[in-house]
């Protein structure tokens, strides 16, 4: 569904690269966690996904589609939802979804079904008629994942998404990943709380520096963990490999 393919992005004239050739790739009906310290990468990476930023070589595929060749279609298939969601202040919540609606084409009747199905698991109902000016930071998070989801797309990408969020509005998050990969959806998510990654991912990559140091499930972390020299991996939970293998650098 996702492949990066020795992508690499260097910012300005500087010598070291934020993302240095990375190669990865994510299956259909996957949860799969991109985790690293602040600064090594994620967050590059992921505007390369969506096609906020353009490779300096390598490419990026969604679903067989070349994010820089064919934007319009690779960004059809996928919902993006940044860590600090900007969105229109002056419109209604209902007005932004109906917006998001006509951007990626949602037929009428099934507009309608989808909204009413995530306003009731989000929440929002209530709120949906108001300015989104009025809007707590858990609320427009709620409301952009709304949006991303309302297309059902192939490919769920979401930059730190249960920053700000209560532990129910976290909760409800969880189920709503799953359930997306469920009905054969992927998601892509960065996040700096191990312990949800650790519960939830079927498979995580940890990047440091730009590069992809780690990837796999947590056995296969730990088995990578073995091979680099580090020993008793066998009951290690997620953070500790991480810590390990980052040399416990700050999440």
């Amino acid at each position: 569904m996702l492949r990066i393919e020795g992508a690499s992005k260097t910012y300005g004239k500087g010598s070291r690269r934020a993302v240095d050739d990375l190669t990865l790739h994510v299956e259909a009906g996957e949860i799969f966690g991109f985790l690293g310290p602040n600064g090594a990468g994620k967050t590059t990476t992921i505007k390369m996904i969506v096609g906020l930023l353009t490779p300096d070589s390598g490419r990026v595929l969604v679903d067989g589609c070349d994010v820089v060749h064919d934007p319009v279609q690779a960004k059809l298939r996928m919902g993006y939802v940044p860590d600090n969601p900007d969105l229109f202040d002056r419109l209604t919540g209902v007005e932004y979804l109906n917006f998001m609606g006509d951007v990626y084409g949602v037929p009428a009747g099934e507009r309608a079904k989808r909204i009413e199905s995530l306003l009731g698991m989000f929440e929002l109902k209530g709120a949906i008629r108001d300015l989104i000016a009025s809007y707590s930071h858990g609320m427009r998070q709620k409301l952009a994942l709304t949006g991303a989801l309302l297309s059902h797309p192939k490919l769920l990408v979401l930059d730190e998404p249960m920053v700000g969020l209560d532990p129910k509005s976290s909760h409800l998050f969880k189920e709503m990943m799953n359930g997306h990969c469920e009905e054969g959806g992927t998601v892509f998510f960065s996040t700096h709380i191990l312990e949800v990654a650790e519960r939830l991912c079927h498979r995580v990559g940890i990047i440091d520096h730009g590069k992809l140091i780690a990837c796999g499930t947590l056995d296969d972390l730990k088995r990578q963990a073995a091979h680099a020299g580090v020993p008793g991996q066998a009951g290690k939970t997620l953070e500790e490999l991480f810590l390990e293998l980052t040399e416990g650098e700050d999440l």
